[in-house]
């Protein structure tokens, strides 16, 4: 049997995903300092200086535990935004490519014009009206992802409905809501779960380059921004 293609990548990935997990839950044994602790008179202390193998930053705070701790909000990020933008997505995408007409019509075409403004726009100008914070940060990951799982799940949708199951179960009269639950969601749910896995890297990023700017997280909580 062949070996598959790009084994080793998948494995070097997992290993770096593994670690930056194990990281994440074991923080408080991990980490060598307080995130929080400001020692003045070791500021900007340079890579694997004494006590501080990253350095200091401009407060004096370790930046070796601030990346492990901030590994834990950005991870949370990263999964419940994704989490969330899908059940928004999926639900969406079901409805409109079951029922079609006005429903999808509205629906897709508010994504269009979601789509039509850059992400960082969108993500500024939704985080500049709400302020900086971890729920707004959330809120601009579902805002700026639900539109992909409900294309992706909406073109499965418009095959699954013709299928012959699905026509069977109208014809014994089961109701649109069990015939979506029960027949047409475990045959298009595959697909939007991958969608999943490649939103909560990208929302992990987002989380990063709005804390960078200002406009994530407070500066107080640690976080890779």
């Amino acid at each position: 049997m062949k070996k598959r293609a790009g084994g080793w990548t998948g494995i070097v990935g997992a290993v770096m995903v593994g670690v930056v997990i194990v990281a994440a839950l074991l923080a408080p044994v991990l980490s060598p300092y307080d995130p929080g602790f400001q020692a003045r008179a070791d500021r900007l202390q340079p890579p694997f200086s004494k006590g501080h193998l990253l350095g200091t930053d401009n407060l004096g705070r370790d930046i070796l535990s601030r990346l492990i701790w901030g590994s834990r909000v950005s991870i949370l990020v990263g999964l419940v935004g994704s989490v969330l933008g899908a059940l928004v997505g999926v639900t969406l995408g079901l409805l409109a490519g079951y029922y079609q007409g006005w429903v999808d019509t509205i629906l897709m075409r508010l994504g269009d014009i979601q789509l039509a403004f850059p992400f960082v726009l969108l993500a500024i100008a939704v985080m500049g009206a709400l302020g900086p914070g971890l729920d707004n940060v959330i809120l601009v990951a579902i805002i700026s992802g639900w539109i992909k799982y409900a294309r992706v799940v909406r073109s499965n949708v418009l095959t699954v409905r013709e299928a012959e199951y699905v026509q069977a179960a109208k014809a014994l009269g089961l109701s649109n809501g069990r015939i979506i639950a029960r027949h047409i969601f475990p045959n298009v749910i595959a697909p939007a779960i991958i969608v999943a896995t490649l939103e909560t890297g990208r929302i992990i990023v987002m989380e990063a380059s709005l804390t960078f700017l200002g406009l994530g997280v407070p500066p107080s909580i640690p976080s890779w921004g």
